[in-house]
């Protein structure tokens, strides 16, 4: 009996060591918030709440008129039920992209508008979620930040297929917003141009180069996104200046020029003029501000 007590116990221990692999049980998605997250576990996934979502307005996005036009109008349409397309928001970092669909979802949260954040690794999962949210009263949007893949990833194709290509139609209720500093969402190489042929006068890609952008071109709305001159990185500090220092005095020349020549150097330093690193500068110097 000696050594079947030995064999209980390791079959114990292998039982405890499994359910400790194992995730826990999953609780239904609290529908009463209006952000999530995609969560991963063990191999199964699940919708975790986001309670204090990142409120930015569209306002304040300067310099992306064009950009926020475009965008809001699509999401307009969703809102109300008619045909909208899946966008792609891509261009240089630090621009805008993600702030502006952050900014969108808030404009029309009040109206149902739900969104649903999924990183890159688990939209092998995207059927997942849309059996989970297709009868459901919301709308929603999935967003899916900083794209970009080798094409031998899974999480690829199933991006692919969930756009356009799958034999199950994509919910009415659900669009889905990406962001990336690549058009085409994949490396591309130079060695790939000498694929291309010209047929009857005409150029035909070679099929390397077909395959990278069947991915974007599933996306029906392209929206470019661009550095900012130095007069809209400018506007754009002083824009967050005043929410951030509002008692301070930037009104006149002579408070405004130090600020300017900072910023400015503070962007050199960077190697960038964008939202972000005017942002970014803005919340430096407001801190510092009681110090000067």
């Amino acid at each position: 009996m000696p050594q079947t007590d030995q064999v209980l116990n390791r079959l114990d221990t292998l039982v405890d060591r499994l359910e400790r692999l194992l995730p826990a049980d999953v609780a239904s998605p609290d529908w009463t918030a209006h952000a999530f997250r995609w969560r991963t576990n063990g191999g199964r996934g699940w919708l975790q709440a986001v309670h204090a979502p990142h409120r930015l307005d569209l306002a304040d996005l300067l310099g992306l008129e064009r950009q926020k036009d475009e965008i809001d109008r699509n999401t307009r349409q969703f809102m109300a039920g008619r045909s909208a397309n899946n966008v792609l928001l891509w261009g240089s970092r630090g621009t805008g992209k993600s702030s502006l669909v952050k900014a969108a979802f808030n404009a029309y949260r009040d109206q149902g508008l739900r969104l649903i954040e999924v990183d890159k690794d688990d939209l092998v999962q995207l059927p997942d979620i849309l059996d989970l949210i297709h009868d459901r009263p919301e709308r929603f949007i999935l967003f899916c930040d900083d794209l970009s893949f080798e094409a031998s990833e899974s999480s690829y194709k199933a991006l692919k297929a969930a756009l356009d290509g799958s034999i199950a139609a994509t919910p009415d209720n659900v669009l889905i917003y990406a962001t990336s500093n690549r058009r085409h969402l994949l490396p591309e190489f130079h060695s790939e141009n000498r694929e291309a042929r010209i047929l009857d006068g005409e150029l035909h890609q070679g099929e390397s180069v077909e395959e990278k952008i069947s991915l974007s071109d599933r996306f029906g709305l392209w929206v470019s996104f661009h550095p900012f001159s130095q007069d809209q990185y400018l506007a754009v500090v002083r824009h967050w200046l005043t929410r951030l220092a509002p008692g301070a005095e930037l009104s006149g020349d002579a408070d405004w020029q130090p600020v300017e020549r900072a910023a400015l150097q503070w962007a050199l330093r960077r190697g960038s003029r964008s939202g972000r690193t005017a942002w970014q500068f803005a919340r430096d110097w407001a801190g510092r501000l009681d110090q000067i």
